[in-house]
């Protein structure tokens, strides 16, 4: 080969690798993956409604090797817990969520795109299926310090990881870490906002449209709530730094049976993404933002009340201190700060949230792969993290 021609050579091997990348996974592993994640986004899994998606999944773990218990939630909705080798209580815990939310959505995997969709592709089959590949191709000392744990409820108020958090047989001693699975852009979470659920319930009067004076409409006082609440939001609410303000969505709102009565009964359900403070503290600003609304319905004979859909959390403080990943903090809630215990914590996952509960929830191939070996790189490390703490706790 003549020396002049190298330089050319290497343009056109340069060109070629752009065009064909390294593959992410071994064929094999990638094929699993693909085998996994379809099959648990085929099965609906909506909140309520998970026992198919437990059963298929369930007894795939078996198939793979693994220990599995079932925990019960609520009549035919099963907690998973699973683990490889003899150890129940495993140093590491890796956890995510089985349940989605409505409609359902079939899945499709778009081969010249490799764009695969459908309801829980991203939130959060995603990270189930890759997480579980992941553990499955960890070398066996490795594999036999982590545990599996696949929750229900998520999606509505987290009533699955609760109940793994109070479960009489839940492993002891506690795991030291634990790696939550949810859609983060491939990123490791630094944070996430709190939550804070209310419900306003109005009390009025009924009458008959045409003569409103005989009745005390509710809507009318629905409306006056909200647009107090409206000057709240904009300045009134505590904020940070590190998660930005907090938001008010009024995410559902009802009142009256028809245009010719007036409403008997209205209410608005609240979701509250707190920036900073504690729920108590937002809870009591809303409450004093409402005083007068009530104090005057009260007085026409109605009343305004304002109810607590559950104690709710600040924001909440992620360990993201594993070298080699993006970091960001995000708005939503998980299950994160329901894991009651003394133990580290990571969030990471495939895909964006920002087509979580939507009709064109999708990924890549290429995230599934790659957040195989990212879930590989956090488990491992905290492995060894946890390996060298109780090194220390020895001595």
């Amino acid at each position: 080969m003549r020396l002049h021609h190298l330089p050319l050579l290497a343009l056109v091997l340069g060109a070629t690798a752009k065009h064909n990348p390294a593959p992410i996974l071994p064929d094999s592993l990638s094929n699993e993956l693909l085998y996994l994640h379809r099959h648990l986004v085929e099965i609906s899994s909506i909140t309520g409604s998970e026992l198919k998606v437990e059963h298929w999944l369930s007894s795939y773990l078996e198939r793979q090797d693994f220990s599995v218990e079932l925990q019960e939630v609520s009549k035919d909705r099963y907690n998973i817990y699973a683990y490889s080798g003899e150890k129940r209580a495993t140093p590491v815990l890796v956890s995510s969520h089985i349940d989605t939310v409505p409609p359902f959505w079939p899945y499709y995997h778009n081969k010249t795109t490799d764009v695969i969709g459908g309801r829980g592709s991203v939130d959060a089959k995603g990270s189930v299926a890759a997480q579980i590949v992941a553990v499955q191709s960890l070398p066996q000392n490795i594999r036999e310090n982590v545990a599996l744990l696949y929750v229900v409820g998520e999606e509505t108020g987290g009533d699955g990881m609760r109940a793994f958090s109070s479960w009489d047989e839940r492993p002891e001693p506690a795991h030291k870490a634990v790696v939550f699975g949810e859609p983060t852009e491939g990123k490791l979470v630094c944070g996430h906002k709190g939550i804070l659920g209310l419900t306003i319930h109005v009390q009025g009067k009924a009458a008959h449209s045409g003569y409103p004076w005989l009745g005390l409409s509710a809507n009318d006082i629905l409306s006056e709530a909200l647009s107090e609440l409206l000057k709240l939001r904009d300045g009134g609410l505590p904020s940070s730094k590190h998660y930005g303000n907090t938001t008010v969505n009024f995410g559902k709102i009802e009142g009256g049976v028809a245009a010719n009565v007036v409403a008997e009964t209205a209410s608005a359900k609240l979701a509250v993404r707190l920036g900073g403070g504690t729920p108590k503290e937002v809870y009591d600003l809303i409450v004093k933002s409402l005083a007068n609304v009530k104090a005057a319905a009260q007085e026409a004979g109605g009343d305004l009340t304002i109810e607590r859909e559950s104690e709710g959390y600040p924001p909440v403080n992620i360990d993201c201190d594993v070298e080699g990943f993006k970091r960001m903090t995000v708005n939503y809630g998980t299950d994160v700060p329901l894991l009651s215990g003394d133990h580290k914590r990571y969030l990471y996952g495939p895909g964006t949230i920002f087509v979580a509960h939507s009709d064109h929830e999708a990924l890549e191939k290429k995230e599934l792969e790659q957040a195989v070996r990212d879930y590989r790189t956090l488990i491992v490390a905290a492995v060894r993290d946890t390996a060298k703490a109780q090194e220390v706790e020895e001595l």
